[in-house]
């Protein structure tokens, strides 16, 4: 009832739900990336599976508020800097999204290095679901953080929460049909992805990256490709990546 009759906590979970979907924006991608490994008929199921398991990290943080807290506190000291649990998880999830992104690229562009029946092994179905929920609880802490930050009442960070998976949901499809169909915006999605990493690793190691920067790169390249798709003339086919 307070949610009903309280505009300023209206305000709170509009912005945080849109919040929610620009940091949820990257997740997908990289969702939608790694369910294209698998054969068409599984793709859309390993995406809701992936983003379901994204809204389940995110509320069961959201509800371990006390244990997030607790990640900030200081571990160790290295070369004068100080880690703590939040950090070990920022290092650990960029170097993996980086290597990640990485491969990904190499078996887009030069396809598996082993010849026969056994270049066109696709990965498991299990494989992927775990590759996911690594980068969902990366994601995720990011995305809680982004949520006490903004409020401190609980129904409104769940609910944003939902809310934005909801639509995330609604439009994974779409948004991975788009990126199956112009192989420059996956690499560059990938890369993308690759900087993102590095502003993790940087986060993790207390080099802070100011996002600012971050967000305009990956703006201008998106807006300069969008311009390259619309001079391509419609006898310009794109290359077919490999793995498809």
């Amino acid at each position: 009832m307070e949610l009903l009759s309280d505009p300023s906590l209206w305000l709170a979970l509009f912005t945080l739900t849109a919040l929610e979907i620009v940091l949820g924006i990257d997740n997908i991608i990289f969702i939608s990336i790694l369910s294209s490994r698998l054969p068409k008929t599984k793709q859309k199921k390993a995406r809701q599976i992936g983003l379901v398991l994204a809204m389940g990290t995110r509320i069961l943080l959201l509800f371990s508020l006390s244990f997030i807290m607790k990640l900030t506190t200081p571990l160790f000291t290295i070369l004068e800097h100080t880690i703590s649990g939040r950090d070990i998880i920022l290092i650990l999830g960029g170097l993996f999204l980086i290597a990640k992104s990485t491969t990904e690229i190499h078996h887009k562009l030069e396809g598996e290095t082993s010849v026969g029946d056994d270049s066109k092994k696709q990965i498991s179905f299990a494989q992927v679901i775990f590759q996911i929920l690594i980068l969902d609880v990366v994601f995720s802490l990011d995305s809680v953080i982004t949520a006490v930050g903004m409020t401190d009442k609980l129904g409104v960070m769940v609910t944003a929460v939902i809310l934005s998976v909801g639509f995330m949901l609604l439009s994974s499809g779409s948004i991975s049909d788009f990126v199956d169909r112009h192989p420059t915006i996956k690499i560059l999605a990938l890369s993308f992805l690759i900087l993102i990493g590095v502003a993790l690793l940087g986060e993790g190691l207390e080099l802070h990256i100011p996002k600012g920067y971050i967000y305009f790169a990956m703006c201008f390249s998106v807006i300069v490709e969008f311009l390259n798709m619309k001079l391509r003339t419609k006898s310009d086919k794109p290359i077919a990546l490999r793995g498809k």
